[in-house]
């Protein structure tokens, strides 16, 4: 039996940003070390960790000591190179296995496991010269979105490519580079479903949460999602079956795509917690970020019982712009919480923190609880 890691041990996060603080402040809280290791220097997740190494991924000897330190390693970055988590695991324990990251760091490696194992996802083209976009485009109809085959995150490489968009300039635009072209999809919404799954098969989930999007960026999330319990379970199900084929330890992300005629799409995978799952830190039992060290470290999964309705909205770098956000405006909402990053430096389109509201009224007012932030009603 793979043994369990308890408490005072130390664990190993490789990525140091705000899932890695939201990480390591929930292990603290379970009496437990936390060491990061990224290229940068006073992280988010470096603020809050015992230990800081800012070093580079491809630094392989500097990743094999800074594993010789830990009990066990889990990642905050989904971007983290695979020879990097695979000299990790040759002095500990890497969880979710970096065979798990490998897959779900490349979208073609993505789409072709969802499709061999049979998963809902939209149509899609390889893409690998302007020539086979411009075949892509005439198999698919317009529009599509064509998005890099790798480091595609929070938005980022990917372009939507109208009817009379110029696909040589989406494909200059994304650096002429491997890409996957995805079918435009009319959708009713879109969903995911954060979970976990233990070494002994254990499953734990936060049922579908509804998410919108700002410039391909979560903007709100709403928990539980406002759609029909046939949905909600097909949802969850669809998730644990994709945990168990890629034999998750750990917490998984599962997007979707609500088509109009209540079909579910899988959008994208990610093998890590989620924007949309931090609800769960106020609003439920056991947060996304205690049951990825539950899971990692071997430990019976939490309850993920949600106390309350729920809703999450993202700050961005903008709301800097005219001045530092009004912070005790947005603290005048008793039932909305305020989760800062501690990132450096502002910047558009940024995550630098977000808010939580509950009760039933949560997505109205966690938008009312953003937009006091650049009020600025306050003096000094």
């Amino acid at each position: 039996m793979t043994r369990r890691i308890l408490p005072g041990a130390t664990i190993g996060v490789l990525g140091s940003g705000q899932l890695g603080r939201m990480l390591a402040i929930a292990a603290r809280q379970m009496g437990y070390r936390v060491h990061t290791y990224s290229p940068e220097e006073d992280t988010p997740a470096g603020q809050v960790s015992d230990v800081e190494i800012a070093a580079p991924y491809e630094d392989l000897d500097r990743v094999r000591e800074f594993a010789r330190h830990v009990d066990v390693m889990t990642f905050e970055f989904e971007n983290v190179p695979a020879v990097t988590a695979a000299a990790a695991a040759s002095c500990v324990d890497v969880r979710p296995q970096g065979a798990v990251l490998h897959t779900t760091q490349h979208r073609l490696r993505e789409k072709g496991f969802l499709s061999r194992n049979g998963f809902p996802i939209t149509p899609y083209q390889p893409v690998n010269s302007l020539a086979e976009l411009r075949q892509g485009m005439k198999a698919l109809g317009c529009p599509a979105i064509l998005k890099t085959a790798d480091f595609g995150y929070d938005g980022r490489g990917q372009v939507l490519i109208g009817c009379t968009g110029r696909q040589d300039a989406a494909w200059d635009a994304l650096g002429r580079r491997q890409c996957v072209l995805e079918a435009w999809v009319e959708c009713e919404c879109e969903l995911s479903v954060v979970a976990a799954r233990g070494f002994d098969g254990g499953f734990a989930h936060y049922g579908a949460v509804r998410n919108e999007y700002r410039h391909h960026v979560l903007d709100v999330t709403v928990a539980p999602a406002p759609v029909s319990e046939p949905v909600q379970r097909e949802a969850v199900a669809v998730t644990r079956d994709v945990l168990e084929k890629l034999d998750v330890v750990g917490v998984l992300s599962v997007e979707f795509f609500l088509t109009r005629d209540g079909r579910l799409l899988i959008n994208e995978l990610a093998p890590l917690p989620h924007n949309s799952g931090h609800f769960s830190i106020d609003a439920c039992v056991t947060s996304q970020f205690e049951q990825q060290l539950r899971a990692v470290c071997n430990l019976p999964l939490g309850s993920t019982a949600q106390m309350r309705p729920a809703a999450m909205a993202n700050v961005f770098g903008e709301l800097w712009e005219g001045g530092e956000p009004d912070w005790a405006a947005a603290a005048a909402f008793p039932d909305v919480k305020l989760h800062f990053y501690g990132k450096l430096e502002p910047e558009p389109g940024r995550k630098m923190g977000h808010l939580t509201a509950l009760g039933d009224d949560a997505a109205k007012r966690v938008l009312a609880g953003r937009d006091a932030l650049t009020r600025r009603t306050h003096q000094g």
